[in-house]
């Protein structure tokens, strides 16, 4: 049944239409993406973690799909804590995938088929051991002092969020509150996006209080030199063979910035300067709105948006489980009860690819690293097919998340493992045989990533 649905895939593909924006990388128009995490995908050294030269055994497949690009989630020396989105060397693999040649590797064999490769972009924070943030934290007239966000002040209300992160089981894993309480010599506190170990860079505020003098404003030094590193950090890698990026919460560099409009001007200055300097790469949002992103300067976005039956992520999402907080969701769509309904999601996404067809692409993926794959209990692989039909003709980029063109199932009640929480269920190990580890890796069963999942295994 799933090499069905995999040839049933390519065929979708093969005849499917879209209207192409006249902006951005010609081989955008007729681009089919493939996501890849890559610790799950193949693992060419035995260790049990797949690694970019595994992704390069695997092209032939990959080709044979129809796939003309590939998305890597990160692939940079990382802490772990949050599954690769803690970067400690933005210009260095980490160690556990190989090294940088590799990544070449990978670009170049790519490149001799006509594909191409993006990586993910960690563009709004660091790992607490990157050493811009160690040595930021010593100091306030140092290289990277404000690249960061410090101050001696918060409120009582954001000391008492501190204060319940520490009460939780795992304060680490923990995303509550703003601030961490770090005393240190630049100052006492640093501001957080997510985790404790994921400090946010500085972009500046859109409109900095004038009662809080470490709020600097997007013009300040510290917010311009973090800006002219991400820039550099692509230039890295455009000069290495990598087409494209995926930005991680592109919408969110800009601190106080409720219309997006200063974070929108920071990205029409990178596409600028990417139109300038390398015209043939891309650049992809994590945004969830293509109608500010696409204008803001990016290629392509994920389409997510919409009110209670107007979201995506509804007509396809069965909440059998509250796994992603999605308790009394709007019944499926694509669900063979038959007791959803699509007349919302229709309308607001006319309206937004009537809005933006002209400037760029939208993209409704089949899944991602952060959501529950698609196929689950009681699903078939009649019904996937069904809504693989409606994801690969809909206008825009596909983008299909490794495993889903063999129906491969979403977990449910894993251990976390490196930050996934809950997420543990949409990251295991590719199926590409039915021995022991799927094929996946030459390593015991024990020393996987994370488990393979036996019941649907190819």
């Amino acid at each position: 049944m799933k090499i069905k649905l995999l040839l049933f895939l390519i065929a979708a593909i093969t005849f499917s239409t879209k209207t192409m924006a006249e902006a951005g990388p010609e081989w955008l128009k007729k681009a089919v993406f493939y996501q890849i995490y890559p610790s799950s995908y193949m693992d060419s050294d035995g260790n049990g973690i797949g690694d970019p030269p595994g992704i390069t055994s695997k092209i032939d497949y990959l080709q044979s799909l129809g796939i003309t690009a590939l998305w890597l989630n990160p692939i940079y020396v990382s802490g772990w804590q949050d599954g690769g989105y803690d970067v400690i060397d933005f210009y260095k693999v980490d160690p556990r995938f190989g090294t940088n040649t590799d990544l070449v590797d990978l670009a170049d064999a790519l490149h001799q088929r006509g594909m191409k490769l993006c990586l993910d972009l960690v563009a709004g924070h660091t790992s607490d051991k990157n050493e811009w943030f160690l040595q930021s934290k010593s100091g306030k007239d140092l290289r990277y002092s404000d690249y960061y966000i410090w101050t001696d002040e918060i409120t009582d209300a954001e000391k008492e969020q501190i204060k319940r992160r520490y009460e939780a089981p795992d304060p680490s894993a923990s995303t509550i509150g703003r601030f961490v309480e770090a005393n240190a010599p630049r100052a006492k506190y640093y501001e957080k996006n997510f985790y404790e170990s994921q400090p946010s860079l500085n972009y500046g505020y859109a409109n900095p209080d004038p009662t809080h003098p470490w709020e600097q404003p997007v013009t300040a030094p510290g917010p311009r030199a973090t800006r002219q590193e991400l820039k550099s950090i692509m230039e890295f890698w455009f000069s290495k063979g990598v087409d494209g990026f995926r930005v991680d919460l592109a919408s969110s560099l800009v601190k106080n910035d409720p219309d997006k409009k200063e974070v929108s001007k920071l990205w029409q200055e990178m596409r600028q300067w990417r139109d300038q300097n390398f015209p043939d790469r891309a650049l992809i949002a994590e945004w969830f709105n293509p109608e500010q992103s696409l204008p803001a300067g990016f290629d392509i976005d994920f389409y997510r948006i919409g009110g209670r039956g107007a979201s995506a992520i509804n007509l396809f999402r069965l909440n059998t489980t509250n796994t992603f907080g999605g308790g009394n969701m709007p019944k499926a769509y694509f669900d063979r009860a038959g007791q959803g309904e699509v007349k919302g999601f229709v309308a607001a996404f006319d309206k937004t690819y009537t809005n933006t067809r002209e400037v760029g692409y939208l993209s409704l993926p089949t899944g991602n690293h952060d959501s529950e794959r698609m196929s689950q209990d009681p699903r078939t692989m009649q019904d996937l097919k069904v809504a693989m039909t409606f994801l690969l003709t809909l206008p825009g980029t596909p983008f299909i998340y490794y495993g889903d063109e063999i129906g491969m199932k979403q977990q449910f009640g894993l251990p976390s493992k490196e930050g996934s929480n809950a997420r543990s269920g949409c990251r295991t190990p590719m199926q590409w045989s039915d021995n022991e580890t799927a094929g996946f890796s030459s390593a015991s069963v024990d020393k996987l990533y994370l488990p393979v999942d036996r019941k649907s295994v190819v």
